[in-house]
């Protein structure tokens, strides 16, 4: 129940980081790149104080001396496919999308294709199964990923300044 309270509060934490992005992107006062270099300064730091907190409190989720046990194929899938794919080019790909489309065709494609190539990569390289529960959820993931990169595109509202100071769509009428 942990694991799904966190992976809920995660989300939610993705989507209003993401809108606020693409608030500032939509400035034209800033690029995707800039964005993720100030998402990741900002991050880098805190993300390092929770480990050190993680790691001297015991909680389990961190073990002590990691970096002299991981062989060097393992050195090589954190760096580079949690560093480099996951963690730059993803990052580059998706605040470029978002600099350019709909947050409400980018994110939801974005992040149910990521969960779906999860399922295929985990059966044919990680041999987990794939019931028919779990590939009847990946054709309704698929299927929503093509409704929503299907729609026609429309010229977007403008935006209109509310009492908050926060832009927002203009109603028509």
């Amino acid at each position: 129940m942990r694991a799904l309270l966190l992976a809920v509060l995660a989300g939610v934490c993705w989507g209003t980081g993401e809108l606020c992005t693409k608030l500032v992107l939509h400035t034209g006062r800033i690029g995707p790149i800039t964005a993720i270099a100030v998402r990741t300064t900002v991050a880098l730091p805190l993300l390092w104080i929770a480990y050190a907190a993680a790691a001297s409190q015991g909680l389990g989720l961190e073990p002590r001396g990691w970096w002299r046990s991981l062989s060097g194929g393992d050195w090589a899938r954190l760096l580079l496919g949690s560093g480099l794919v996951a963690g730059a080019a993803a990052m580059i790909c998706f605040y470029a999308a978002l600099h350019l489309g709909e947050i409400s065709r980018v994110k939801p494609i974005a992040f149910t294709v990521a969960p779906a190539v999860a399922v295929l990569l985990g059966w044919a390289i990680l041999g987990e199964p794939i019931s028919l529960r779990k590939g009847i959820a990946l054709v309704l993931i698929l299927a929503g990923v093509i409704l929503l990169a299907g729609e026609p595109t429309r010229a977007a509202a403008p935006v209109v300044p509310h009492a908050a100071g926060m832009p927002r769509p203009a109603r028509e009428g």
